[in-house]
């Protein structure tokens, strides 16, 4: 893909835009970023905070440990860490750093202060405004569509920020309708690595940091420890092992940073550590390496395009597939190796469902990139699902969009369902 035509730096800025740093899991986070910064808007400390949330995000904030915040967990946590220790202007690691002090004060204010959380339905999937008050002042923070996307600051009665929403749309990013297995497949073989080795280091380091943390410490239900002691340390067991160890700590309170992608750290983590853990077993070199992570980020992104940042279908099942398509360029697989791995993978484990984040997520991104290798050795052996078997049809990118139907539109009673029972539960 020639720098000077085509879609060369959208590619380019769509890798900027998704592979940032967060702290924990990203909806908790994302709330505690509204709290900050409503808290910063009221100029003081409130006595009452009011969280209207969607489903899917108080799904995903229910069960998950809150990072800094010694072991808290849920809306209310997340909403009082922003509020007492927040740095708003750090966005997604606006509670990266946390002083002892501050984790007392939290426990005080969610003691003391009077927290009030309702489930709303906007006709928006990610949907959170978060309210302060004291002594009949006001503010209100709202962020819709995606995590860091603020679109109303209001004090007082007075708006001071506020984007019109259209609907679902991700505005003020890259159009990622541009996206394509052709055009991504291209670009990888074709990117000048200077362009994109600032934000791959990134992804290798912090990635791998919280990986090797996963498997040091006891975090959830150790499910990186419980592969390797079971199936030993061979490279398929170590990419999946690696990736599941990532999940295990930053779902259980680990206070590392990762870099996500589609808005999520368990994605970030799982479409880059196999193909790190690869790219090091079989000595590819590091340019091999960073070609392998432009495609996986890519394809991963590729695929939640169609589906949502949040939906009932886990998102680890498209960067497991993504993972595969990594690995299978690694391997020195072509086109029709990649599309086949990716197709293959995605007719394997597409019924997971999302039911939050919580600490079996990490046993999840195990089968998810078991099937990306699966789908990969499936098709350089002469086999392949075919169109018909399924949701799986002809040609990958139709494939891809049937899984964006299923995930958006087809999931949506199951996701009302998943939220329902973790409310009621």
């Amino acid at each position: 893909m020639n720098k000077e035509a085509g879609n060369y730096w959208s590619y380019v800025k769509i890798l900027e835009e998704e592979l940032v740093p967060a702290m924990g899991c990203t909806e908790p986070i994302a709330l505690a970023y509204a709290a900050a910064k409503a808290r910063e808007v009221l100029g003081q400390l409130p006595d009452k905070v009011y969280v209207e949330a969607s489903g899917s995000i108080i799904k995903n904030v229910k069960s998950v440990i809150v990072p800094n915040t010694d072991n808290l967990r849920g809306i209310p946590a997340a909403a009082a860490a922003g509020i007492v220790a927040g740095k708003a202007e750090k966005e997604l690691e606006v509670i990266a750093e946390v002083s002892k002090e501050e984790i007392r004060k939290m426990r005080e204010f969610l003691e003391s202060a009077e927290i009030k959380v309702e489930h709303i339905d906007n006709g928006i999937t990610f949907d959170i405004i978060v309210t302060v008050s004291k002594c009949g002042e006001y503010a209100k923070v709202r962020i819709a569509n995606y995590h860091t996307n603020i679109v109303l600051i209001e004090k007082n009665g007075r708006i001071l920020e506020e984007t019109k929403i259209q609907g679902e749309t991700e505005e003020g990013l890259t159009d990622r309708s541009i996206l394509n297995m052709k055009d991504i497949w291209e670009f990888c073989q074709t990117v000048d690595i200077c362009d994109v080795k600032e934000v791959l280091d990134r992804q290798i380091a912090y990635n791998t940091a919280i990986s090797e943390e996963g498997l040091k410490g006891k975090y959830g239900a150790n499910i990186g420890s419980v592969l390797l002691d079971t199936y030993g340390d061979d490279i398929r067991t170590r990419a999946k092992a690696k990736a599941a160890a990532g999940s295990d700590a930053r779902m259980n309170g680990c206070e590392l940073p990762v870099i996500i992608n589609s808005g999520s750290g368990n994605q970030g983590i799982t479409c880059s550590i196999p193909v790190i853990e690869y790219a090091k077993e079989w000595k590819t070199g590091e340019e091999k390496m960073y070609r392998a992570l432009v495609l996986s980020n890519l394809v991963a992104i590729h695929q939640k395009t169609g589906i949502g940042r949040l939906s009932a279908y886990c998102g680890a099942v498209s960067a497991g597939a993504a993972a595969g398509a990594g690995i299978a360029f690694l391997c020195g697989g072509g086109y029709e190796e990649i599309i086949h791995t990716v197709v293959n993978a995605l007719a394997i484990v597409s019924g997971i469902v999302c039911d939050g984040a919580k600490a079996s997520c990490a046993a999840k991104i195990a089968s998810s990139v078991d099937a990306g290798i699966l789908g990969y050795n499936m098709y350089i052996r002469g086999q392949e699902f075919h169109s018909g078997d399924g949701i799986v049809t002809k040609g990958v990118e139709a494939t891809i969009r049937n899984i964006g139907r299923l995930g958006k539109e087809g999931m949506k009673e199951t996701n009302e369902e998943i939220i329902k029972m973790m409310i009621d539960g």
